[in-house]
Parts: structure tokens; C-alpha cells; sequence
């Protein structure tokens, strides 16, 4: 993402205390043929499009071969709504250049976001610079990650901009500034998915530093999840402190506000003593790998019972697991599910450990400080 806003004009640097300082292009930027690496983000090829649209230029996006396979195609249709040239291969993915003129209209537009919160989100963030703004509605069937939307619209206001909600399903962004300031980034709750499982696939306690008491972090559910599957939750001011006894209760529990938790709860399940089953997911399908899928496979592979739903996944106990090869699709998510269940199998061993990069490089030497600490 860094490298991303850098080629479109914007400064970021580090100071003498390793906070960002970003400065904003003072002038119109206009660049010439530009590439953009995605890697495997979903933020950097959903959010920058609609933004780098603002330039002068020919800019292409592209990614790791994985991205290649994820939907781009609200993204591309909405740049197309908006009055841009896009180029692409007509399959609704990664790669595709669009050519900017240095302004945006803005006005009405439809789109289908069933996919991904972050086809929306990419959109409201740019908006206040497009001329008139921008009037989003969301078309699809059911729309995913609700609280992401939620997440975009509170940073939006924080920087003085005006956005509104006529319906559940329309956004109204008005044109105008976006200001500066000093803000303080959140402890990433999703990330701490893992330590926290092994609180109640151990028994015992693991405590995350600075939890925020309001938040619009879907992270913060795992509160209610972990208590629901057994685990007990305490608050020592600014530090929140999860304990397992070992003993993990099945759940049910539509997971549509975020699919992110979706891996940690359901390598959970696969440890239960009763049988769980987690939905709201479908969307997961369209992630760095198919999920769902991906998920089933492994689970069955080391004698779970694991079955995939049209929007989920069923899992049913098993006395038959066995350690086994554990593969992670390059999706960092995967990895971390294989990690939790590899602390009560035996003989687990996760393919490629460096995907977990993408989110938290030093999930390593975190992990294995925390079994140091409890041996």
C-alpha cells in the first residue's frame, strides 16, 4: 500500500519515532505508465483504483498469481460507471489499466458489492474528490462485512468528511476536503485470532495488550465467539485477558458480520466436543484462495468431518486426527488455522509459514514466545 500511494505522488516517511508522516500531492500529479503491485491485498487492489483515478496517467494493476483468481470486476465496472478508460482482459480480474484524466464527475452510481465490503469501502474513501461527489447503491442480494463499511464511514467523518446513509444499502458522500491530523492505529484484533485460540485449545490464558473498548473492528466479536465456545474473557484496564480450560463447546453462528474470524473459529470447531456449524461465509470463496473449499480439504485430510455448506461450513467432531501436511494456499489465514490445530495434533506441518507476511510478519517468533511461556 505503501508503494502504491508513493508511485501515485503521495510522501510517506518514518520519524524519529517510527510513526508515519504522510504528505499529500499539493498539486494536480500527473504520471506515465505506472504499475501498481497488489501482492495479495484485497485493500491495495480494491481501494487505490478509484483513487489513482484522480491522476494523469496510464496506470496498471496487477498481482501475485493468486490475486490474479480474485473478483475484480465491481471495481473495473465501477470505473467504467465513473467515466474512466479501463483496459482489461474482459475476465473481471487482475490485470487492468486504467487511463486518468485528473478528474472525476462523480454523481450516481450502482454497483454489486455481494462479493467484498471492500468494493464500497474503495469507493467512499475517494469520493470527496470526485466533483459531485458520489451517491452509492449497493444492488446485490446480501452484502458482506457490514462493520468494514461501518470502519470506512467513521474514518471518512473523523476527517471532516460528509457522508450519509439514506437506506441500509445507499451512501451519499459529499464533495470537499479531507483533512490531515494524528491518528492512532488500532491493534489489529483479527490478527490476534490465533493467540487468543490458544488460550482455550491449551487451557490457559493469553492476554492482548491495549484492546480497545469501542471499536469497529469485527475483531472485537471474538469476545462473544470465544465465550460462546467455552472460553472466559476479563478486562484489566486497557488489557483483555482470554482463558480456556481445554475444553472447546461447539457453535453455530452466522459469521456475515465478518468472514475474517470465520478460520480461527472453525479450526476451533474442528477440536470441539460437539458439532458446529458456521455461515454467512459464501463470500470467503472469493479471498486469497476459496476458503470454504480450502478449509473442507485440510480438515478432512487429517481425519476431520468437515462438510461444505452453499454459505459455510458443517463440522462434526472426530477421534481420527492425525498429523498430516497441512497446506496454506498462500493465504495467510490458512496458515494460522493449521497453527491452532497443530497445538492438540501431533505431527501437523503447515506447507509455507512465510504467507502469514502478508498480515504479520512476526507471527513466528510471536507464536513461539507464547508456547515458550507457558512451558
Amino acid at each position: 500500500m505503501i508503494e502504491a500511494l508513493r508511485k501515485l505522488g503521495t510522501q510517506i516517511n518514518s520519524d524519529e519515532y517510527g510513526d508515519l508522516v504522510i504528505i499529500p500531492p499539493t498539486t494536480d500529479i500527473s504520471i506515465s505508465d505506472v504499475t501498481i503491485d497488489c501482492g495479495l491485498a484485497g485493500t491495495v487492489m480494491r481501494f487505490v483504483p478509484p483513487m489513482a483515478a484522480l491522476t494523469k496517467g496510464s496506470i496498471t494493476f496487477d498481482g501475485d498469481e493468486a490475486a490474479r483468481k480474485r473478483p475484480m470486476k465491481t471495481t473495473i465496472e465501477s470505473l467504467r460507471g465513473l467515466g474512466i478508460q479501463v483496459a482489461d482482459s474482459g475476465l473481471g480480474s487482475l490485470p487492468f489499466t486504467l487511463n486518468a484524466t485528473g478528474s472525476i464527475s462523480g454523481g450516481e452510481l450502482i454497483i454489486d458489492a455481494s462479493a467484498s465490503s471492500q468494493f464500497v469501502s474503495g469507493l467512499l474513501l475517494a469520493a470527496a474528490r470526485y466533483k459531485n461527489g458520489l451517491t452509492l447503491h449497493h444492488s446485490g442480494s446480501h452484502l458482506p462485512s457490514l462493520p468494514h463499511i461501518e470502519m470506512t464511514i467513521e474514518t471518512l467523518r473523523a476527517r471532516g468528511v460528509l457522508v450519509h446513509q439514506p437506506d441500509s444499502v445507499t451512501w451519499v458522500v459529499e464533495p470537499g476536503d479531507i483533512s490531515g491530523g494524528e491518528i492512532t492505529i488500532e491493534p489489529d484484533l483479527s490478527n490476534a485470532g490465533p493467540f487468543i485460540a490458544a488460550a482455550l485449545v491449551l487451557g490457559g490464558s493469553v492476554t492482548i495488550k491495549d484492546w480497545p473498548e469501542q471499536t469497529t473492528q469485527v475483531g472485537k466479536h471474538f469476545v462473544e465467539l470465544i465465550a460462546q465456545m467455552g472460553g472466559h474473557v476479563a478486562r484489566a484496564g486497557n488489557d483483555l485477558t482470554f482463558t480456556g480450560s481445554g475444553v472447546i463447546k461447539g457453535i453455530d453462528v452466522d459469521l456475515g458480520i465478518g468472514g475474517e474470524l470465520a478460520p480461527v473459529i472453525i479450526a476451533l470447531a474442528v477440536l470441539a466436543d460437539g458439532p458446529s456449524r458456521i455461515t454467512g461465509i459464501a463470500h470467503l470463496r472469493g479471498h486469497e484462495t476459496d476458503r470454504l473449499a480450502a478449509l473442507t480439504a485440510e480438515i478432512n485430510a487429517i481425519g476431520g468431518n468437515a462438510t461444505e455448506l452453499p454459505d459455510g461450513i458443517q463440522i462434526t467432531p472426530s477421534d481420527h486426527l492425525v498429523g498430516n501436511t497441512w497446506h496454506t494456499y498462500e493465504d495467510h489465514r490458512m496458515a494460522t488455522a493449521g497453527a491452532i490445530i497443530g497445538l492438540r495434533v501431533p505431527g501437523i506441518g503447515i506447507e509455507d509459514i512465510s504467507v502469514v507476511s502478508k498480515t504479520m510478519p512476526e507471527f513466528v517468533a510471536l507464536w513461539t514466545n507464547m508456547l515458550e511461556q507457558r512451558a
